[in-house]
């Protein structure tokens, strides 16, 4: 057995699809509601996707955020800001009824910030010495956060353009200017500080919450971070950029049997990076283990060797570069010590990559969703799984359980009805059984799966640009009922751990 992790399990559910009103899941009492029924249902793991602000011009994806260090202020939880004094109860009847099954980011926006900027005005006036001491430590021990608040800033005054398009004294960050710019939205700079701190207060509360009731939790670090974030413009010696600060490269897949894709995600420059040992990756995932207790590294493939796509080209045009995944991590283990990683791994499958995994340890993934379940020993069918993977049932990224079999020709549901010992009504119940069965020494299922909905409840699909990330649970589904059959099923399975 690796000796990183215990054989354990758990649910992935993101914060915003948690439960309540307010249009939005958040961190205050829907959270730890949710870590209750993981308590009850012996699960030790609550997964998570990055927890960074998302924007509607990027469909509201916690994949392209502007800050690959920030929180996502919309997941702030109001009722807390109530009980610190920084917000009236009365204040909280602004906030309309939005239904509880999806998220409309649009609508939570705008109600919930102008609330939090009455927040910020009342703590001006309101905050005492110590408020105002801890506030302080914050902004001085956030590396990040002088950057980032003045891109937000700088954002809001050029009405949201991308930074590239900004004057050139803002894009190639003449010292000066950005040194004005600071002085005249001191104001804003500090409100958005503020936001990040609440965000990282409330979530301090939930992970000890959490981790006081037996709950690890499990974040995802996506290898790139977005163009349109203040991590590149704050850095861009960091980046494969031209002499304006424009990429001159980006990030992709090759064609394999169908166009491949190109996520647009700007590349970095290793090289530089090397130069101060890394620093900025250090940063990054210390920051993120400060959160987090396991880390899911998204697209590991991209640390061992990375597909750069010319920034005017297409997919088809690209070329695959060595990155320096071994020297990289060596460098932050020996600055943050053991690596608790997990690695997505999928559609990678060559010896380099599986050296890496494993020289460190890192675990890689097995998803049944991609199973052919007519096919004896298939990668995907639960019973293969090797020990040092984590065992998924679906991902945010696929249809649901149900879904799958509602998808599938009758030869093929047929195979998976033979393979599970279970027919359409308890199907999900049968694949949970058979991930928690196998010898991964993790095993996930997405909050849709243990409820057993179909794929109306899918929380994304990748290459559309609309209507992901928004479904919600509902408090009800917290039910005994369900939490008690988890806990069967993990018990049977053996992944309680002690």
């Amino acid at each position: 057995m690796t000796q990183r992790f215990d054989r354990q399990s758990g649910v992935f559910l993101h914060v915003s699809a948690l439960p309540g009103e307010g249009g939005i899941g958040t961190l205050g009492d829907p959270a730890e509601a949710f870590v209750d029924f993981l308590a009850d249902a012996e699960q030790s793991l609550w997964q998570i996707c990055p927890l960074g602000p998302v924007s509607g011009a990027h469909g509201n994806s916690p994949y392209q955020s502007p800050s690959a260090f920030a929180g996502n202020p919309l997941l702030i939880d109001l009722d807390r800001l109530v009980e610190a004094g920084w917000l009236d109860e009365s204040d909280l009847e602004a906030i309309p009824d939005l239904g509880q099954d999806q998220v409309d980011y649009d609508a939570v926006r705008e109600y919930k910030r102008p609330l939090l900027r009455t927040a910020f005005e009342n703590f001006e006036s309101r905050a005492d010495e110590s408020d105002r001491e801890a506030l302080a430590d914050f902004r001085e021990n956030q590396h990040w956060l002088d950057d980032y608040t003045l891109f937000v800033a700088l954002k809001e005054r050029f009405d949201g353009s991308l930074w590239t398009e900004w004057p050139e004294e803002y894009r190639m960050r003449d010292a000066d200017a950005l040194a004005e710019a600071r002085e005249e939205h001191a104001d804003e700079i500090s409100y958005h500080a503020l936001v990040q701190y609440w965000f990282y207060d409330q979530w301090g509360d939930l992970k000890s919450y959490a981790n006081d009731r037996g709950v690890d939790l499990l974040g995802d670090l996506p290898i790139y971070v977005a163009l349109d974030s203040a991590d590149v413009w704050a850095n861009p010696d960091s980046f494969q950029l031209d002499e304006q600060n424009r990429p001159v490269a980006v990030a992709g897949v090759p064609p394999s049997g169908d166009d491949g894709q190109k996520w647009g995600n700007p590349l970095y420059d290793w090289e530089t990076l090397a130069e101060d040992d890394y620093e900025w990756w250090v940063d990054r995932l210390s920051g993120l283990l400060d959160l987090v207790d396991i880390v899911r590294i998204d697209h590991v493939k991209g640390f061992d060797s990375y597909y750069a796509i010319p920034v005017d080209g297409g997919p088809a045009d690209g070329h695959w570069e060595d990155a320096p995944g071994h020297e990289l991590f060596e460098t932050v283990e020996q600055e943050l010590g053991d690596l608790p990683f997990v690695a997505e791994d999928l559609g990678f499958p060559d010896p380099e990559l599986t050296a890496l995994l494993e020289r460190f340890d890192f675990p890689g993934m097995k998803v049944s969703y991609y199973a052919n379940w007519c096919e004896e020993d298939h990668e995907f069918l639960p019973h293969t799984y090797p020990e040092n993977t984590v065992g998924y049932t679906t991902t945010h990224d696929t249809g649901t359980a149900l879904g799958l079999y509602d998808s599938l020709s009758d030869e093929d549901r047929g195979c998976m009805e033979h393979y599970l010992e279970s027919g359409r009504e308890d199907i999900q119940w049968a694949l949970i059984d058979a991930v928690w069965k196998s010898d991964s020494v993790i095993a996930i299922a997405p909050m849709q799966d243990v409820l057993g909905l179909d794929d109306w409840a899918r929380f994304n699909t990748p290459g559309t640009a609309e209507g992901n990330w928004d479904w919600r649970t509902r408090y009800e589904h917290f039910h005994e009922d369900v939490s008690g059959r988890l806990a069967d099923v993990t018990r049977n399975r053996g992944r309680v751990r002690d």
